[in-house]
């Protein structure tokens, strides 16, 4: 393995890293920032349903981009205005900055978002190799570092933008050099006159994927936005322990996730994502039937580990499905992730309110179960990435985009 595709990946990894400690850092701060600018609880819906909306434009901006720019050179000038943003979103004074800050938060982040996983899968691909879930799982500590920054600041009733200003000093610069080392894949070719036909039947192909990737986000936004609710209001816990399923889920997030590479070279995609699936149904049908909090939490954990492996493989699948368009399939893939995040929290906020939040957690567990339907198109296509469940051995595929 080379010295390219090495800092590649730590390089990488450090991009998602920090994009993890700048949404974390956001959206944990949502009741401050709405105090700070007066946003009534009438009109903050719209605010946060403007983020994933703009930020699924930014994504499928990035399909055309990345046709006349490097996805490497995307990445590293959308992440400083992601960090950018997220600081004027903490210094901003009247409701139009921060309409300002959060229209160039969403954009950037759906360009950020796209790009970062076009890189991810053309060095997976270089590498011959599951290496997707170790990208999430920074994701993944990245938001635990930014929770804890954002606990930090809530703790200490610091301004928003003494809580942003000093991560956006030490992170800005670290993600400008450590951009010097991210790796362009080489994309497998395609035939001229197969290029028609192949754009044609993309998206049919795309389309169980993006079934998946939404599905996985309606799972992800209910524990963001409804665990604390779901454990206090329905299971009669503290305050305090309320707060405890959400960090549980990001910790089992991330132990899926650093695991995740391991269990998908032994045991191969499609056996990964099947278990994924059934232990994430298992922790959704315990919450719903928890008779009491310690009992809910088991199931949060249990929906940490489970839904943890869905979405790298999703783009990892996208990938291999279509090796002489990767970029192209990871971007238009990327949209749904926006789709499952605007409709997971209305969804179970309308059932629970209409029925009871505990049937409206048994709507997520059946949508997770849709996956096992879809689980071959997981599978490794032996005519594109090796046989078994790896390639036979690395290729030193890849350029380095030092330059800008």
């Amino acid at each position: 393995m080379t010295d390219v595709l090495r800092r590649g990946r730590a390089s990488l990894a450090f991009s998602f890293c920090v994009q993890g400690v700048a949404f974390a850092l956001l959206v944990t701060r949502i009741p401050a920032i709405q105090d700070r600018y007066g946003v009534s609880d009438a009109l903050l819906p719209a605010f946060l349903a403007a983020v994933p909306i703009l930020a699924g434009v930014g994504s499928v901006s990035t399909e055309r981009l990345v046709k006349r720019v490097p996805a490497s050179r995307l990445l590293r000038w959308s992440q400083p205005v992601v960090l950018l943003a997220l600081l004027g979103v903490g210094v901003g004074e009247r409701m139009v900055e921060l309409g300002v800050a959060l229209a160039a938060f969403g954009l950037a982040v759906g360009v950020l978002d796209a790009s970062m996983n076009m890189l991810g899968v053309s060095l997976q691909r270089s590498y011959g190799r599951s290496i997707m879930l170790s990208f999430h799982a920074a994701y993944s500590l990245g938001g635990i570092v930014g929770a804890s920054l954002a606990w930090v600041g809530a703790r200490w009733d610091l301004a928003l933008w003494v809580s942003y200003l000093p991560v956006v000093l030490v992170l800005l610069p670290a993600v400008l050099v450590g951009s010097r080392w991210y790796v362009d894949g080489d994309a497998t070719p395609v035939e001229e006159e197969k290029a028609g036909e192949g754009q044609a039947v993309a998206f049919r192909w795309l389309l169980p994927l993006c079934l998946v990737m939404t599905v996985a986000y309606i799972g992800d936004s209910t524990v963001s936005n409804w665990s604390a609710k779901y454990l206090q209001d329905v299971l009669g816990s503290s305050e305090q322990l309320a707060t405890v399923p959400y960090n549980v889920y990001m910790v089992t997030t991330l132990l899926g996730r650093t695991i995740g590479d391991f269990g998908v070279r032994r045991f191969g995609a499609v056996a990964v994502v099947r278990g994924g699936a059934l232990v994430a149904a298992g922790g959704f049908a315990v919450v719903a039937g928890a008779p009491g909090a310690w009992v809910g939490m088991l199931g949060f954990t249990l929906l940490g580990l489970g839904l943890c492996v869905l979405v790298p493989q999703t783009f990892a699948a996208a990938g291999r499905l279509f090796p002489g368009a990767s970029d192209a399939a990871v971007a238009r893939l990327n949209v749904f992730n926006y789709v499952g995040f605007l409709i997971g929290s209305p969804l179970v906020g309308a059932l629970g309110d209409a029925w009871s939040y505990r049937g409206a957690m048994l709507v997520p567990m059946v949508l997770v179960l849709v996956t096992l339907v879809y689980a071959r198109s997981f599978a490794t296509q032996p005519d594109r990435y090796g046989g078994g469940h790896e390639r036979p051995r690395t290729a030193d595929v890849g350029r380095g985009s030092n330059g800008l």
